[in-house]
């Protein structure tokens, strides 16, 4: 009877621990497999094996925490104060915070090339950096100090920096037979999902309190500064890398520049002719980006789209924006490497024209359209570009061209965005403006673009 009962009683014990397991278990499915199901599809055709997996999940963790922070910052740099104080502190610390980078911009790429060993430790200062930010932002949002606009700015540059990193570290991390273009496509597209899943959760933080959503921002880039460091230290090796000149070939530099080349940096190579001009075309849509980003923040706060308020103006132009730049990248993957191009060519034609109509006929639809369009034919523009630089730019000295192209075109976003700021509001004229950048972009280019298409896109670097 004894025993019996003893046995009774382990039994028990084991079938009520067995099921406080099984609950356990159910409670954490949703998370776990959804842990492991992210990680199946980031780490793999091998880049898992690579690192190419961590890089991508890492991107998916800036877009999550840059767009916490946006949230935060929608109704307070934007809406707390009237449209032309907003605009003159806004302008004011874009002066203060972006000149430096745009004059130190330069710089940028070939300081990469001289400290290739502390690329990892780049990325996670940029994210530490965004971290603390959010922190002072939260305590300026609390008590209206104007410390909220110096952070928020240095924010923006610290995403910024991060991004032409980021450009440098994709090359060192590319799976057999994987091409850049398909890593660039696989790590803009986890950016994106991750911005739309982040997007809601940052607007239910808002409803507890204006520095909720920065809190979480925190957590995140805290999380993205631990995460930087497990990337593989290939990451960090410069084994095989020499240095990139962003011109087309010798015969294109001055005097004293070649002179230079041949004799004191005989390393150096240039990049082609087909890359400086996809390079040309790329920085005027990144231009036009930056432009609409400031321009329609001010104009649809004052002007917001038909029936709707400015918030959710802003949200609909946002959304469009992120859905055109999601269906580019998803094209650019499926096109692959096919007539790069004819592709930049293309894409600049169509926004060219879409700016000119939505100018022309300046209303709601348009402007949404513009802004879809837009971003499809960045995200499409810049994969053609990568396929170019792929094709054309010998392996030792691509990580350098991508992060001396991706710094030139941060430094044209930077100038769209201190355009937008301080043109008037009135949207026929704003989106004439915007159309102005990219018909310089478009027709600087399209000579060259075309030549090197007939060509047959032959590579065309050479050692200068």
């Amino acid at each position: 009877m004894n025993g019996v009962a003893a046995s009774g009683k382990v039994s028990g014990r084991g079938g009520a621990g067995g099921a406080v397991r099984a609950v356990g278990r159910a409670l954490h499915f949703p998370v776990t497999g959804a842990a492991r199901g992210i990680r199946r599809v980031t780490h793999a055709h091998g880049a898992g094996e690579s690192g190419l997996g961590k890089l991508i999940e890492l991107h998916a963790v800036n877009g999550a925490g840059d767009v916490m922070v946006t949230v935060a910052l929608a109704s307070t740099v934007f809406f707390s104060v009237p449209t032309d104080e907003a605009r003159g502190r806004v302008a004011l610390y874009l002066a203060i915070t972006m000149a430096p980078f745009t004059v130190l911009a330069p710089v940028i790429g070939p300081l990469l090339d001289r400290l290739p060993h502390g690329r990892r430790a780049a990325m996670a200062a940029a994210m530490l950096a965004r971290a603390l930010l959010s922190l002072v932002i939260s305590g300026a949002v609390a008590t209206g100090s104007l410390e909220l606009y110096p952070a928020a700015l240095g924010v923006l540059v610290a995403s910024k920096a991060y991004g032409v990193v980021r450009s440098a570290v994709v090359p060192r991390l590319l799976p057999p037979r994987f091409s850049l273009v398909k890593a660039n496509s696989r790590v803009t597209l986890a950016g994106l999902l991750a911005t739309g899943v982040a997007a809601p959760i940052a607007a239910g933080l808002h409803r507890l309190g204006d520095p909720w959503p920065l809190y979480g921002a925190f957590v995140i880039f805290v999380a993205g500064t631990l995460l930087s460091f497990s990337l593989p230290p290939i990451v960090d090796s410069a084994k095989g890398e020499d240095v990139a000149l962003l011109a087309a070939d010798e015969r294109h530099l001055h005097g004293s520049q070649r002179r230079k080349q041949q004799v004191k940096r005989p390393g150096l190579r240039t990049v082609g002719p087909a890359v400086t001009h996809a390079l040309g075309a790329n920085a005027a849509l990144r231009c036009l980006s930056g432009f609409l980003i400031f321009f329609l923040a001010f104009l649809l706060r004052e002007h917001p789209l038909t029936g709707e308020s400015a918030a959710v103006s802003l949200g609909i132009v946002g959304v469009a924006a992120g859905a055109g730049n999601a269906l580019g990248t998803a094209v650019g993957a499926w096109l692959r490497s096919r007539a790069p191009e004819v592709i930049i060519v293309a894409v600049v034609a169509v926004v060219l024209g879409t700016a000119i109509v939505a100018a022309l006929f300046f209303g709601a639809l348009l402007v949404a359209c513009l802004a879809a369009v837009a971003g499809f034919a960045q995200a499409l523009a810049k994969l053609a570009l990568d396929a170019l630089i792929q094709r054309d730019v010998p392996e030792l000295v691509r990580t350098s061209a991508f992060a001396r192209s991706e710094t030139l075109l941060q430094v044209a976003w930077v100038f769209g965005g201190a355009v937008g700021i301080v043109m008037p509001l009135n949207g026929t004229v704003g989106l004439l403006v915007g159309a102005a950048f990219v018909a310089v972009g478009w027709l600087t280019t399209l000579k060259g673009l075309l030549a090197s298409a007939r060509h047959g896109g032959h590579p065309r670097a050479r050692v200068a």
